[in-house]
């Protein structure tokens, strides 16, 4: 791929080498997780192709939108009304980083005891090897956490970044501090892309956001069956994926991957054994192309079922109502799909607790692994809270911490197979 993209990567201003070095590491990683597994659906050929052509064939289809005048938007959570980037034909990428590679980078302007997932961000713009960074027109931040809000000041100085003020309650003031947000990012948009957001074109924005949602749900669904019909870390890959392709064409693939899964089921074939172990994992987002904590558990002898997080079932929480008739009207209906996402940036979150157990029962895992990104204070504090409420239920629960490098790995698997031989006992 690298000589077919080369003077596409030069005319974005990467840095060819730093990149070419990122680059190299991944196939060897990819192959170890991905394609040494038994069985693997058909329909995950397009997925891995996906992952293959990120950094190439996807970026040539992104520049292309933009010589032809579509806005493209960088996003880095799910709170981003991505409907009204859709109402204006706009493309929208999600922009998280889930690699140690930038970690360094990103630490030379922020401080070491600060979230790695904000670090390898900020280090993907600065070592300009994230094509994705490049392309962007401008980014949308938001402010789920101090360590973000801060962030995107520095961020700023070398790429536009827009932030909205997310709520940090669920209460009717709240919500009406929430639509008047998603109003002044529809006015940016408007803005940047010289188009209007009519309510014909929001209501298009809408459905083609809620087929997505639609799928992902289709799938994770899938993923109760036993035996499992699909392994989590590719469920994984997938909801990873769901930030970058096209949107149309990714929901349609998931559809066909979710046929085929379907039938898996019915003819009671999965990719492990029936009755393996069960794992919900829940906390903070893995962001691609981190794949280590569902890597040790399957290899482990268990199967990942699910997963509450923002690249799990968060992304796809809720629906956004469709008979909205005027865009205050969907303006209120984007506002409300808030009261669905429940993130620990949130206080008090209960909701977020029942939505664990509800996963547990219709999952039927047999244990919880709480996951957390070190220096995550809000997963991480929230921790305390969903763990005791997991006991009280009479459901096992692991707590791990963990960053995206390879150190703590031979630690965190001794941890995994203890607690799932606990689980058997």
């Amino acid at each position: 791929m690298s000589d077919t993209y080369r003077e596409m990567w030069r005319e974005l201003d990467m840095d060819l080498e730093k990149h070419d070095v990122f680059l190299g590491t991944l196939p060897v990683a990819f192959g170890e997780v991905f394609l040494r597994q038994e069985n693997r659906p058909a329909g995950m050929a397009y997925f891995d192709n996906a992952l293959a052509e990120a950094h190439g064939g996807r970026i040539q289809e992104i520049l292309a939108g933009k010589k032809a005048g579509r806005m493209v938007a960088g996003t880095f959570c799910v709170f981003a009304p991505e409907e009204l980037i859709f109402a204006v034909d706009g493309i929208s990428i999600g922009l998280c980083g889930g690699a140690q590679f930038t970690v360094p980078t990103g630490e030379q302007v922020l401080p070491r005891n600060l979230c790695p997932l904000i670090k390898s961000a900020m280090g993907f713009k600065l070592d300009r090897i994230c094509p994705y960074f490049q392309a962007v027109d401008f980014l949308i931040g938001e402010t789920t956490c101090d360590g973000k809000k801060k962030t995107w000041e520095i961020l700023n100085e070398y790429v536009p970044t827009y932030v909205m003020e997310l709520p940090q309650k669920k209460g009717a003031a709240d919500l009406t501090l929430w639509e008047g947000e998603i109003h002044r990012l529809k006015e940016e948009i408007e803005h940047r892309s010289g188009r209007e957001i009519t309510a014909d074109r929001l209501a298009s924005g809408i459905k083609m956001a809620n087929a997505r949602r639609d799928a992902l749900a289709r799938l994770y669904r899938a993923r109760w069956a036993d035996p499992v019909p699909i392994s989590g870390k590719d469920a994984l890959l997938i909801s990873q994926l769901a930030f970058f392709d096209d949107p149309e064409r990714f929901t349609a693939q998931v559809n066909s991957l979710c046929d085929e899964l379907e039938d898996r089921i019915a003819r009671g074939e999965g990719v492990t054994r029936k009755g393996a172990p069960r794992i919900l994992v829940t906390g903070t987002p893995m962001a691609l192309p981190y794949w280590k904590l569902h890597h040790l558990v399957e290899t482990s002898g268990a199967v990942i079922v699910g997963e509450e997080t923002c690249t799990g079932t968060r992304y796809f929480a809720g629906r956004v109502a469709e008979d909205g008739r005027t865009v205050e009207d969907q303006v209120k209906d984007l506002a409300r799909r808030l009261t669905a996402i429940n993130c620990a940036c949130f206080t008090p979150n209960k909701d977020r607790v029942e939505d664990i157990l509800r996963l547990v029962r219709d999952a039927r895992a047999d244990g919880v692994i709480y996951f957390s990104l070190q220096f995550c204070q809000p997963f991480g504090v929230e921790g305390r809270l969903v763990e005791r409420a997991l006991q009280e239920a009479g459901v096992p629960v692991l707590r791990l911490e963990s960053d995206y490098s390879e150190e703590d790995v031979a630690q965190l698997k001794t941890r995994i197979e203890a607690f799932l031989e606990m689980i058997a006992s």
